[in-house]
Formats: structure tokens, C-alpha cells, sequence
């Protein structure tokens, strides 16, 4: 007898509701804290999106559990996605977002010469800015170095030191030189044995913006800066990747060839900027002599930045700059001197500096930051019958405080500077060892939307191996706006 046997099989499906959710997003400038209206708060996987009202406040409803990609965007300020976790904890609390201003017009102008990284229009110093797009148009007329971008200024003399290699230094306000000061993020780079060929070394196509302050900076910057000074500031890395290449040449037998890269992730950044240029020997007028030295120089500069949390970010740097410039007779230049045709300039040099930056915020208005710069820099100087070589090891150290309050800025701080020259042979009389010690404080108060007042203090204690115990005392509180 056969048995069948039949089985049967039931799928039961137990349906449960998927939780909704309520987001209540706050968007803010980051730096004002002021709310901005009319942004635009998406959730792209959802499909769904809602425009800040006048208190800057945007609802979003019906999202259910889980991690959702919110992404804020508006005009003038860089997008940001951030990932919320629903439900949100506490029930009911707004989620912030605060939006950084992209860089140009639409951001504003935020100083960082004066150390309190203010508007340029909230602080009674006298300074002047080019922004990014006036450097882009300054690195298409001449992208080997930063000489005509300072030389097109108003106020900046440019004097040529010598005509043959084209070396150049700068003057403000009719003082000399040694009045002034060119710094790079706030560091003397460019200094010493270093500073006649310093404007011929800088490419523009790493600058994010050139700062001038035309007028005593001494409280700050020390007695170098009584004329004023010029602050190269360097870009720093997007949210999204760049890369930047120039090619460059000119009927004057010049090339230029330069490549910027800069990425950003989540807690580290980097860039890398890199040049070379050349220049062969140049004699428009056919007089025999060079108005253009031939010239070869090789730039590396690579870039690490950190960004910790949300109170302490930092960068590290490396500059390597090779050159070899040679001017005068250009059948000399050309590699034939004969009895005639001797005379000749070569300068030879070679930079390595390290830069290294850190920032520790308290909160929103207070903070410490450090800085420390270490350069070394050789020279070679030739001319017929003689040959003048030197080495420079120098460094920069700085501690400061930043306070910013609603009607007052503080800064106050503490540098170190030394400064070594060893000048060959040995016993030259030019060889020199530096060290400069200084503390300063600056106040900037602001009493109304059209007065405030600026004053500091400074104290510098001075040594040298050949004269030690100098003191020097800056007093600059004589920067005032009404």
C-alpha cells in the first residue's frame, strides 16, 4: 500500500512600521556665527530638501533610522556634507552647521598679519591686500617670481642691487631696506644674506594672498618692520582636490614651468608645489651686455597639514630652492672670454628652510599659536678675480596669544631669533652670530562701528659675538582709525 504525504508550507509576514524622524538644522557662518537664510538642506539618498528660514532654521520629516548624508550648501560658502545618525539624541535638538566663506569677494578678507585674523575692515591698521584673483593674474604676466607683483604696488619702491644679476630688495614709505620686512605665513624667511635675490625666488603660484602694511609694524615683527612689511601667504588645501599646472615662455629666451597639487581628507592635508626656470642670457639691445642673466633654478616645496579636532590643527613644510645666475659679457655668458671680454657675475645659491606651524583653540575667541622656522642658505658670489662665499643658519621661534573680544583684541607673546653668518675664508670680518630674544603685547579696541584704537609694546634683548648685552625697546602705539 503507498503513502503519499503532503506537505504544506506557510509563509507568514509580520509588517512593522519604520520609525520617522525629525531633523531641525541650525546653519551658521562659522566665523560670525550669524544664521544664514535661504540655505539649502538636502538629504540626497531621500530625496528631500528644505530652505533655511530668516533664524536660519530648516525641518526636515519622515526620515527613518539609520546614518543619512546631510548636505548644506549657500551662496558665498563652501558645501559641507556631514552624516547624522537618526533617531537624534537628545529628541528634539537642532543639529548645527557652520559654514566656512569660500576665499574671495563673497567670504571677505581676513587679515592674518595682525594676528587676530580679523576683517580687514574691523582693524585700524593701515593694510592692503591682493586677493587670489588678482594673483592669478600677476602669475600669467610673470610666474617666475614675485618682483613686478611688488614693484606694481603703490607705495613699494623696488630698487635694483645689481643690474647684471637683477637682484632686488624694497622699500616702503621711502625708508631703506633694512626697514622693511618680507615674510612668508608670518615667518622671516628671506632674511640676511638672503634678501637681494629673495624677490627673484618666490613663485606667485603658491600664494593664496600678499598682505602690506605700510607702516610701523614693530610691535609684532620687531624692529625690522619700522618701515612696514610684506606677508606672502601660502595656499592650503580644499575640500575637494586641485591641481594647477603653468607653462610659460617668452621672446626674452625665458620658460617657466610650474605644477600645484593640493588634497584634503578627513584629518590630514597636503600639497606640493614644484618649479623650474629658465632664462637664457638676453641682449636686446645688442650692446654686448646681459639685460636678463642666464638663469636655472629648481623650487620643491611640499606641504603636510594636520587637522586633529576641532581645537588643534597644525602644518609642517620643506622649502628647497637650487639656483645658478650668470650675467655681464655675453661672449663670457656664452663660454668664450678672451683678453677683452672678461667681466662676469654668477650667483650661486642654495635654500633649505623648514616650517612648522601650530594652532591650539581654547573656544571661539581664544587661542594659542606657534610657529618655528629653521633656514639655511649658501651663497656663492663670482666676479673676475675674486669669489665670495658665505653660509647662513638662521631660525625663527614664536609663541603668541590671541583674545578676541567684542570691543577688545589682545596679542601678546614671546620670540626667539638667531641668526649665524660664517663668511669664507674664516677670518673675514663679515661673520656674525645673532641671537634676539623679545616679548610685545598689542591691544586693538574698537569703541563703535567708526572708531578704534591700536597700541602696543615691545622689548627686544640683542647679542652678538662681536657686541653683546645690546637692548633694544620698540614703542608702537601710534596706529590709530577713527
Amino acid at each position: 500500500m503507498k503513502q503519499f504525504v503532503f506537505v504544506v508550507a506557510c509563509l507568514f509576514t509580520v509588517g512593522t512600521a519604520t520609525a520617522q524622524n525629525t531633523l531641525k538644522a541650525l546653519v551658521r557662518s562659522d566665523q560670525t556665527k550669524q544664521a544664514l537664510k535661504g540655505a539649502t538642506v538636502t538629504i540626497p539618498d531621500l530625496n528631500l530638501s528644505a530652505i533655511t528660514d530668516s533664524s536660519g532654521n530648516a525641518v526636515i520629516r519622515n526620515i527613518p533610522n539609520g546614518i543619512h548624508i546631510i548636505d548644506i550648501s549657500y551662496v558665498g560658502f563652501s558645501k559641507q556634507e556631514r552624516g547624522v545618525t537618526f533617531p537624534v539624541v537628545p529628541a528634539g535638538q537642532a543639529v548645527i552647521f557652520d559654514l566656512e566663506p569660500q576665499e574671495g569677494e563673497l567670504g571677505g578678507i581676513t587679515i592674518e598679519s595682525t594676528r587676530t585674523n580679523q576683517s580687514l575692515k574691523d582693524i585700524p591698521t593701515r593694510v592692503e591686500v591682493l586677493p587670489t584673483e588678482e594673483l592669478e593674474e600677476k602669475n600669467t604676466e610673470r610666474p617666475g617670481d614675485v618682483k613686478m607683483l611688488l614693484a606694481e604696488t603703490t607705495g613699494i619702491l623696488l630698487q635694483n642691487t645689481s643690474a647684471v644679476s637683477g637682484a632686488a630688495s624694497f622699500r616702503i614709505q621711502g625708508l631703506d631696506s633694512r626697514y622693511t620686512q618680507l615674510l612668508q605665513d608670518g615667518m622671516p624667511l628671506y632674511a640676511g644674506f638672503s634678501g637681494s635675490l629673495s624677490l627673484l625666488q618666490i613663485s606667485p603660484l603658491d600664494l593664496k594672498q600678499v598682505e602690506f602694511i605700510k607702516g610701523s609694524a614693530s610691535t609684532l615683527y620687531g624692529g625690522g618692520a619700522i618701515a612696514g612689511l610684506v606677508n606672502l601667504i601660502s595656499r592650503t588645501p580644499q575640500s575637494k582636490p586641485e591641481l594647477t599646472v603653468l607653462l610659460n615662455g617668452t621672446s626674452a629666451k625665458g620658460f617657466d614651468g610650474s605644477a600645484w597639487y593640493s588634497q584634503k581628507w578627513k584629518h590630514i592635508g597636503a600639497t606640493i608645489f614644484s618649479s623650474y626656470n629658465y632664462n637664457g642670457a638676453y641682449d636686446p639691445s645688442g650692446q654686448g651686455f646681459s639685460a636678463v642673466p642666464l638663469t636655472h633654478r629648481f623650487t620643491l616645496n611640499p606641504k603636510v597639514f594636520l587637522y586633529a579636532d576641532d581645537h588643534n590643527s597644525g602644518w609642517f613644510g620643506v622649502n628647497i630652492t637650487n639656483e645658478n645666475r650668470l650675467g655681464g659679457d655675453m661672449q663670457v655668458v656664452d663660454g668664450h672670454p678672451d683678453s677683452l671680454h672678461q667681466y662676469f657675475e654668477r650667483n650661486q645659491t642654495f635654500r633649505f628652510s623648514t616650517q612648522l606651524v601650530f594652532t591650539h583653540k581654547i573656544d571661539s575667541a581664544r587661542q594659542f599659536n606657534f610657529k618655528n622656522t629653521v633656514g639655511y642658505f649658501n651663497r656663492k658670489l663670482g666676479e673676475p678675480g675674486s669669489l665670495f662665499r658665505g653660509t647662513q643658519v638662521s631660525s625663527f621661534t614664536e609663541l603668541n596669544y590671541v583674545q578676541n573680544g567684542k570691543s577688545a583684541s589682545w596679542v601678546t607673546g614671546l620670540n626667539l631669533i638667531t641668526d649665524k653668518f660664517d663668511a669664507l675664508p674664516p677670518e673675514s670680518y663679515l661673520s656674525y652670530h645673532q641671537v634676539t630674544i623679545g616679548a610685545f603685547i598689542q591691544n586693538t579696541w574698537k569703541a563703535n562701528s567708526w572708531f578704534s584704537v591700536e597700541s602696543g609694546l615691545r622689548a627686544d634683548k640683542y647679542a652678538s659675538a662681536r657686541r653683546a648685552g645690546q637692548r633694544s625697546f620698540y614703542f608702537a602705539a601710534r596706529q590709530c582709525a577713527v
